[in-house]
């Protein structure tokens, strides 16, 4: 059994009058110390506490920009002399941490092409050791919370208590609107798993387009989370990388104005006592869901009895496809999305498939 992760309130970071949601704002890239500075500038406009920059840039394929190195350290140190902000950026390895910590970078974080790697977080997390000093954890590239949370363990082991994760999505060879798929089901898992764990979204990367940020952004306000990183840039058209989702300082300062926050209870005991009435029915539907599913599964054990009584393999593809079609007929005029008929149909499909084989190999 591992070791009971602590994890520090926001309010012990190093920053005064911390409001929600947290911001870390800058550019994706460092790219020069002119345009380091001028955004810079543009996020302390914004009232915006912490400047972000990718100093090293993990990239999927050679020959694109990696980042500009070390010598942009120089510039987060202006930075944070000149305009009094937190300074942030991405660390990949023990290297990185000795350096960056060496320049004053006041916040990490692990990116999720290092997230996926338990080797190289713990690199980092035996670097950090004996470091006071925020640290946040992207979700890895692939939908696995197991590997989320253990990065989040390997830091709390060394001693790190001011941890946070990031939402940034996880990568999908379907065609969707965003970048990258939110699938919230997972980060809210991480919250029931972690409650304590403050959660910020990264807009920018889920949507990989300016112009699906706010609506993400006030999605993860509308779940709760703590905090977003959100990527500016003061040209960004001219971004040497990830052009299309980086937005100016000003229209930044914007979308944060636009942001509809609301209270996570309600200070109301009318409301409240609403909410729990609401909620009794919800549980006693969920309670006959699970009831209905019981009886839908004896159906298909009685039917797997008969398939291996004469025979027959447990998957016919036809019948199934039929099921689904079906279903997702009836769903849209229902008002469900394909996605969620889809999703809750195959679950259902699979543990039939799981109850039936355990028949034919008894």
């Amino acid at each position: 059994m591992s070791k009971k992760i602590e994890i520090a309130e926001l309010s012990s970071w190093p920053i005064e009058n911390i409001d929600r949601p947290l911001i870390i704002g800058g550019p994706c890239s460092a790219e020069t110390e002119e345009q380091v500075l001028e955004t810079a500038r543009g996020i302390k406009a914004a009232g915006i506490p912490i400047f972000r920059a990718g100093i090293w840039k993990p990239r999927t394929r050679p020959n694109s920009f990696e980042g500009i190195g070390a010598q942009g350290l120089i510039w987060l140190q202006k930075v944070k002399a000149e305009t009094g902000m937190l300074t942030a950026t991405e660390v990949a390895n023990a290297k990185h941490v000795e350096l960056a910590l060496g320049a004053g970078v006041d916040i990490l974080w692990i990116g999720a092409r290092t997230t996926v790697n338990p080797f190289a977080v713990q690199e980092i997390a035996d670097a950090l050791r004996g470091h006071d000093i925020p640290v946040l954890v992207k979700n890895p590239i692939n939908p696995d919370l197991e590997l989320w949370i253990g990065a989040i363990e390997r830091l709390s082991a060394v001693g790190l208590t001011k941890l946070a994760a990031i939402h940034r999505g996880f990568s999908t060879y379907q065609k969707l609107k965003y970048r990258n798929d939110p699938q919230w089901q997972i980060p809210i898992e991480m919250k029931r798993r972690l409650p304590n764990l403050p959660m910020f979204c990264d807009p920018s990367h889920i949507t990989g387009d300016r112009a699906y940020l706010e609506e993400v952004t006030q999605k993860s306000m509308d779940l709760n989370y703590e905090g977003l990183i959100i990527e500016s840039h003061c040209k960004p058209e001219e971004a040497w990388s990830d052009a299309k989702q980086q937005l100016t300082p000003k229209s930044l300062e914007e979308l944060l104005a636009n942001l509809v926050l609301r209270d996570p209870e309600a200070d109301n005991e009318v409301i409240n006592n609403t909410l729990g009435e609401l909620r009794h029915l919800i549980d006693d539907f969920d309670q006959k869901l699970l009831e209905l599913l019981e009886n839908r599964m004896q159906v298909a054990k009685t039917i797997g009895h008969y398939k291996k009584e004469n025979n027959i393999t447990v998957l016919q593809n036809k019948r199934w496809g039929q099921i689904l079609e079906k279903s997702l007929e009836n769903g849209k005029k229902k008002g469900f999305s394909e996605q969620f008929i889809n999703n809750l149909f195959k679950a259902i499909h699979q543990e039939s498939i799981n109850q039936q084989e355990d028949i034919m190999n008894s």
